[in-house]
């Protein structure tokens, strides 16, 4: 069955809505990307009106911002610390935006979407 972005066929009370059309393919979902530390791997994808997107599935580098400075600079991840999004994620060392990684100029926060954008922008984080 495909995934779908439709409307639930229940209210929150449990009451069924009225079955009124099927699936369209405008409502259909994709899987989501789940970025990991390893060799860059990207695809390009079509989106509606002919657009793109640029999927990120893995990467080891980064673009870390030092809102100090205001220098930004490509650095290597060294290695994965928390997400905060999921225990899930957490736990199988995926980067969502939020997640905070080790690099080689301390700790950073992600403040890209990798499986929207195709990059993974940062900034310092001073404890």
């Amino acid at each position: 069955m495909a995934r779908s972005q439709a409307r639930s066929k229940r209210k929150f009370t449990g009451k069924k809505y009225k079955y009124f059309r099927k699936k369209r393919k405008s409502e259909l979902e994709r899987p989501p990307i789940e970025t990991q530390i390893g060799e860059l791997k990207t695809k390009k994808q079509r989106t509606l009106g002919g657009n793109h997107k640029l999927k990120l599935f893995s990467t080891s580098y980064i673009n870390l911002t030092d809102p100090n400075t205001n220098k930004t600079s490509k650095v290597k991840i060294l290695r994965f610390e928390s997400n905060i999004a999921s225990k899930d994620y957490n736990r199988r060392h995926i980067l969502t935006k939020g997640t905070i990684v080790e690099t080689e100029l301390g700790k950073a926060r992600i403040t890209s979407r990798p499986g929207q954008h195709g990059v993974l922008n940062a900034v310092v984080i001073r404890e």
